[in-house]
């Protein structure tokens, strides 16, 4: 993993659709890097996925800290970033 890269897991429906748990990615740029960017960037990895519909409903983790606003969060590389889809029950 370089610098720029953040490990991305996936949890239910987003791993069901991409087929994976875990995966590197690298970040674009030199920066601080939106984290309410990154779903176009793993939609654009996954194009075929369906995984951008998922994403839409989906929860952010950074480190194992729940995300409140994706907007206002920026990674660096070297994070741990969980989406977490929602779940239903009864």
């Amino acid at each position: 993993m370089t610098s720029r890269s953040i490990v991305v897991l996936y949890f239910a429906a987003a791993s069901t659709a991409v087929n994976l748990t875990e995966e590197i990615v690298s970040l674009p740029g030199d920066g601080p890097f939106p984290l309410s960017s990154l779903a176009e960037l793993l939609t654009a990895r996954h194009p075929e996925s369906g995984l951008g519909k998922i994403l839409e409903g989906s929860q952010w983790s950074v480190d194992a800290e729940m995300v409140e606003d994706p907007k206002e969060t920026k990674i660096f590389g070297g994070e741990e970033v969980a989406i977490i889809c929602p779940v239903s029950g009864g």
